[in-house]
């Protein structure tokens, strides 16, 4: 993939939550180094959310900027199908920092999105601006993109550091938690899981356009 948009030289670090249709624990995520495997019904649909604590693109100032990307995949055929995307940009972002979001998180920034999930995805459906609301912190983790999306989650299925994800990167190991909401009301991809402990993620990441720097 390449970029005609996003400055050469970009970094974004904070906290990273995930939630999917998997039972929990993901079997797709690694625990203990153990390597993960197929999800658990074949299609895997889910939303990822990153809220940037600090960043930068080129001069463009990408600080306490959130991003939500949902997607979808089917791991009962294979190879895996590529993932089918919507990405979401906070409203807030001007259009100098839509633009190096959407490239960075989709991957066509190059660095270290390239090097971990960015090869995964296929078709991007839509990039939307939206109000995101992100709880990272709290006990019960939250999503909510505006009549979009909705994810909510509580109560650890693992330990602290015991799961990691190759999303944010293995380096960067997390906790597991049951979701009991996945909702995406968007015409694209729309799904809905209540109630079910599915599966949740939370950790921190840091990419760059320079990963090994």
């Amino acid at each position: 993939m390449s970029s005609t948009t996003v400055a050469t030289d970009w970094r974004v670090r904070g906290s990273y939550f995930e939630a999917c249709n998997c039972d929990a624990i993901c079997p797709c995520l690694s625990v203990h180094g153990q390597p993960g495997g197929p999800s658990t019904y074949g299609v895997c649909y889910g939303t990822l959310s990153w809220h940037v604590h600090q960043g930068h693109a080129g001069t463009a100032d990408l600080s306490d900027l959130r991003v939500v990307l949902s997607l979808r995949y089917r791991d009962d055929v294979q190879p895996s199908t590529p993932w089918e995307v919507v990405l979401y940009v906070d409203e807030r972002a001007d259009a100098a920092q839509h633009a190096a979001l959407a490239d960075i998180f989709l991957g066509r920034a190059g660095g270290s999105v390239a090097g971990l999930y960015g090869p995964a995805i296929g078709d991007v459906h839509a990039v939307r601006r939206a109000c995101i609301t992100l709880e990272h912190v709290a006990p019960r983790k939250r999503i909510d993109a505006a009549a979009y999306l909705s994810v909510e989650a509580e109560g650890d299925a693992s330990d602290p550091g015991d799961v990691r994800c190759g999303i944010p990167g293995f380096d960067h190991p997390g906790t597991e938690l049951f979701g009991d909401v996945l909702e995406s009301a968007d015409e694209i991809m729309r799904w809905e899981v209540r109630g079910r402990r599915n599966a949740a993620f939370a950790t921190d990441f840091e990419y760059s356009s320079d990963p090994g720097r």
